[in-house]
């Protein structure tokens, strides 16, 4: 897994843990961890989906 995308996820589980502490304490602003988490969790899936065809296009280039 790409390093980008480990770093986002572990930023995706923190935005939730954030999110969770935040709604328990009674504050709204848990939503905004919310969306950081969807953010972060995008941005990952992205990052596994790049260096997947990365390789693909490598050994398409190598076997050619």
């Amino acid at each position: 897994m790409p390093r980008l995308a480990v770093f986002a996820v572990v930023l995706c589980v923190l935005a939730v843990a954030a999110a969770v502490v935040s709604f328990v304490e009674g504050s709204l602003l848990g939503i905004v961890w919310v969306f950081m988490a969807g953010i972060t969790s995008n941005m990952a899936w992205f990052y596994v989906r790049k260096a997947k065809i990365e390789k693909a296009a490598a050994a398409a280039r190598a076997a050619a």
